[in-house]
Formats: C-alpha cells, structure tokens, sequence
C-alpha cells in the first residue's frame, strides 16, 4: 500500500455500497529551514463537503447492525467518519474492528492517524507500530510514524522507518518526499534535494515535493531553479502562501525586488500572518512591513 494510510479492506456488502475509505489523504506540507509559520508536519483526511460521506455513514450502518462481527465494515465506517471531521467516532470503530480483527494492520494504522489528528501522538505512535508488527510490510504505516518521528525531533528513527517504506515499495512518492524532509530538518539539503527528485518523478502532480524541493534550492543557493520549483508548486496549488513567499524569497536573494515584492504581497494577501512575507517586504518596502502587521 502507497498511501500514509492505505485503502481499508473493504467486504463485498461495503464495497456496493461505495465505502469511503481513507485514501484521500495530501502529502504533507512541507517543513523549512527557517520557518516562522507553522505548517502541518503529516497527512490529513481530506474533508468530504459533497454530502455523500453522511449517506455512506448511514448505510455503513445498516451493514454493521447486520452482521455486527464485521471488522471490515467498522473500519470503512470509521474511515468515513474521519472525512466528516468526526474523530472520535471515527476512533470508536477502528477501535472496535482491533477488537474484532486484532490482526488488522489497516485499522491499527486508520486509528493512528486520527489520533494524530486528535493530537494524541503517544497514542498515534502506538497504534503504528501495532499496524507494523501485525504486518510489517505495511509500507503506510512506516510512512505515517516516520512523520510523527520526524515532528517529534526523533530523525533517525523517521529516517530508518522511511528507508524500509523504500524498500518495501519504491515507487512510493510519499516515501521519498517524507525522507526529503527528514533530511532537510538535518541540514542535508543535497541529500534532500535528491530524494524530493525521486518523490516527483514518481508523481509530479502535488505542490508539495516542489515546494520542499525550493527551500532546500535556496539553503544551496540554487535561486533560478528555487523559482521553477515554486512556479511548479503555484501550478498545482496558487492558494499557497508559503510557496509566495519562499518564491518572494528566491526572487530577492536573486536581486529581482520587484517580482519578489510581488510574490511576498501575494503572500500576504492569503495569509496576513506569514512571517516570510511580512520580514521581506519588511526588507523590500523598509516601513511598509508594519502595515501588515
């Protein structure tokens, strides 16, 4: 399985019934060398706005008051309540398809993850490394500790679990964007340059690798090709401050001050508070800065 957390086991009842599961879920937004602002440091269930997730709840339901025993239908439930925002429902079922299925490695993992979500991290390690042990070529789970690990300060750990998710299945861009960002926190920003390569040849369709990709670009003064990787990254995703401001930051250093004013003013105009755009045009405008502030 590629994904942080990878598709439930699903029985054939769930399945006709169109059972969300949690596989929609976003690389992680990307750490820098220097941040001000914080981002999010893992995986997260995309929100389901369409209605369908309350009716997918409903008739989760009514496979699960048929035949209670079903882990599987508990889980998939428990993976549409995730979407909707509910966690601790979502947390009661996985923890009833354990109960049910103690060898189920995806509801160890799917519970895992909305602890992380619920910001119980102990519990969210727990529950990984019990979705590893019950099968450890469970790529998603090496992936989803390993960002926890990494969040934590714990980076050789983070990157073990990471190097085993390559092994396991090396054609996974989550896996190299993660170990990417493993070794940027270290300051090895070759090294993660080119792992985020490898995340982005295998997918070169999420902002992500692109923007990590451009803070390491910068740390080793690669400013032309930090622009691309934002142009990239602006591409998939224009609602992006960080990606504006580290754009902003690339054109300065570059000595462009009328693009990277732009990039920064873009920046704020999403996001009032980013520190990276507030200090440039701080820099660019000298006074100016305090109006955004």
């Amino acid at each position: 399985m590629n994904n942080v957390i990878g598709f439930c086991r699903v029985t054939p009842a769930a399945r006709m019934l169109g059972a969300t599961v949690l596989t929609a879920l976003a690389l992680a937004g990307c750490d820098t060398v220097s941040r001000a602002t914080a981002t999010r440091q893992f995986a997260v269930v995309e929100a389901d706005k369409s209605g369908a997730t309350e009716v997918n709840i409903a008739s989760l339901t009514d496979v699960i008051q048929r035949n209670p025993s079903d882990a599987a239908a508990y889980n998939t439930r428990g993976a549409a309540y995730a979407r909707a925002g509910n966690f601790d429902s979502a947390i009661a079922d996985f923890t009833k398809a354990v109960q049910l299925d103690p060898n189920s490695a995806s509801a160890y993992g799917n519970r895992a993850l909305a602890y992380r979500q619920s910001g119980r991290n102990d519990a969210a390690l727990q529950d990984f490394t019990k979705a590893i042990n019950a099968d450890p070529n469970y790529t998603a789970a090496y992936i989803g500790r390993a960002n926890l690990q990494r969040a934590q300060g714990n980076f050789e750990a983070a990157y073990s679990d990471l190097s085993q998710a390559i092994r396991l299945t090396p054609e996974s861009a989550e896996a190299y964007h993660a170990r990417g960002l493993v070794r940027q926190a270290q300051g090895q920003h070759r090294s993660a340059i080119g792992d985020f390569d490898a995340a982005i040849d295998r997918n070169p369709f999420v902002a992500a690798p692109y923007a990590a990709r451009g803070q390491s670009l910068i740390a080793t003064n690669q400013y032309d090709k930090a622009i691309e990787d934002y142009n990239a990254a602006l591409n998939v995703n224009n609602k992006d401050a960080d990606s504006w401001a580290y754009r902003g930051l690339a054109y300065e250093k570059s000595n462009r001050r009328q693009e990277a004013t732009e990039s920064y003013q873009r920046a704020i105009a999403i996001d009032q508070g980013n520190q990276v755009a507030k200090q440039g045009l701080g820099r660019m405008q000298g006074g100016m800065a305090s109006l955004f502030r």
